[in-house]
């Protein structure tokens, strides 16, 4: 069984045992579990993803529960695990949870805790960042520069899309496809088509309101439209991204097909989940369609990319860096730890997952209730009333 190559410790006494797979950003989340007699003990192991048999000897003997990584695959083994050393929770630092068998976790009476309701705006921030460093080509004006090419102002010299009066599209018109309409209308004026399978009303009364703003004040009135299907929405915007759940009715859901569907300078984006995506077909449409852009934070086989990805000059790729602010960070590492401190104190559930901001406030006390816990029913487990 592999060790871990170090560990730190804080509250050596604590009465509760919780592990952390990984550091993670700020000390707050530190502080609320030993505040509450928790040991916590932090894993500094230099690998960027444990093994089963890694988090297995973190686990040892005895823990009560277990703050983990999207990257690790929390099955059968760790849950079983975990129950034997008398543990009751294990929380993701992560809003998805792909990686886990909650079926698994319900089955030993581990509670699966994640983290909604902090990661909207930072990841449809990255987004948007993404649609117009790819419209104005600034990842490939950059190594131009760095490379010493430049040598003076051409006509054709990296020209790109103007976002303005253009036709975003949204396929997933949740908080985070909401949130990245709403950048993309307001930042650069641009129409919006989107899917869903449900109707996103607070998005269409946003445009609709937006609009009529522009046209009292002499401008060209923005314009939204749901679309009846996902195709509608392929065929007619400059600028897509992505933004469903993964599930098997989206695995591969941009494929060869899709693709040749779009406009040839269309831009395609993807800060949601990277098998959404056939990638091996995508790095033949780049190929072959130079003025095709695309802007990815995730990837099929996440970490690796598929062959020829990165040859491509029309791809801007980021590793994975969407939920990347400080303050978002933090706010995970502090719902996740909260999550783990909640079932081991028998805490209630949050009534809604998705409003966090009384947790983050660290002017007061962090509310008695554990933020979110997908298998919260499953378990049985209550809600709270606050």
């Amino acid at each position: 069984m592999a060790k871990p190559i170090s560990i730190e410790v804080w509250n050596p006494s604590g009465k509760y045992r919780v592990i952390s797979t990984k550091p993670m950003p700020g000390s707050r989340w530190i502080r609320l579990l030993t505040d509450q007699d928790c040991r916590v003990e932090i894993c500094t192991e230099k690998k960027t993803i444990l093994s089963v048999e890694d988090i297995l000897a973190l686990i040892g003997d005895r823990c009560d529960g277990v703050i983990g990584q999207l990257t690790e695959d929390w099955g059968e083994v760790l849950f079983c695990a975990l129950k034997r050393a008398g543990g009751s929770a294990f929380s993701n630092m992560a809003v998805g949870y792909n990686n886990v068998d909650v079926g698994a976790a319900t089955k030993y009476g581990i509670a699966v805790g994640n983290t909604p309701g902090v990661l909207t705006e930072t990841t449809a921030e990255l987004a948007a960042s993404l649609s117009l460093a790819a419209a104005r080509r600034i990842v490939e004006a950059d190594q131009f520069m760095r490379a010493g090419l430049y040598d003076g102002w051409l006509p054709h010299l990296f020209v790109g899309n103007l976002l303005k009066g253009q036709t975003v599209g949204v396929i997933g018109a949740g908080r985070i496809g909401s949130a990245y309409a709403r950048m993309m209308i307001e930042g650069f004026k641009m129409n919006l088509i989107y899917y869903d399978l449900y109707q996103a009303t607070r998005l269409e009364k946003f445009v609709t309101a937006y609009g009529q703003f522009l046209k009292a004040n002499g401008e060209q009135p923005v314009t939204w439209k749901r679309a009846a299907t996902m195709e509608d929405v392929l065929r007619e915007a400059d600028v897509i991204s992505l933004h469903p759940v993964l599930d098997k009715t989206t695995y591969h859901l941009i494929n060869k097909d899709s693709l040749a569907i779009m406009k040839k300078e269309a831009i395609l984006v993807n800060a949601s989940r990277g098998p959404v995506i056939d990638e091996a077909a995508l790095v033949e449409h780049l190929k072959v369609n130079p003025m095709f852009r695309v802007g990815l934070d995730v990837f099929e086989d996440e970490p690796y990319m598929k062959p020829g990805l990165a040859d491509q000059k029309n791809a801007i790729v980021v590793p994975h860096i969407a939920s990347a602010s400080k303050w978002t960070r933090e706010g995970m590492a502090t719902l996740a730890a909260l999550n783990v401190l909640g079932k081991i104190k028998g805490y209630p559930i949050w009534a809604n997952p998705n409003n966090v901001e009384p947790f983050l406030d660290e002017t007061g006390p962090a509310p008695a209730a554990c933020p979110s816990i997908v298998n919260a029913k499953q378990l049985g487990l209550t809600a709270s009333k606050l």
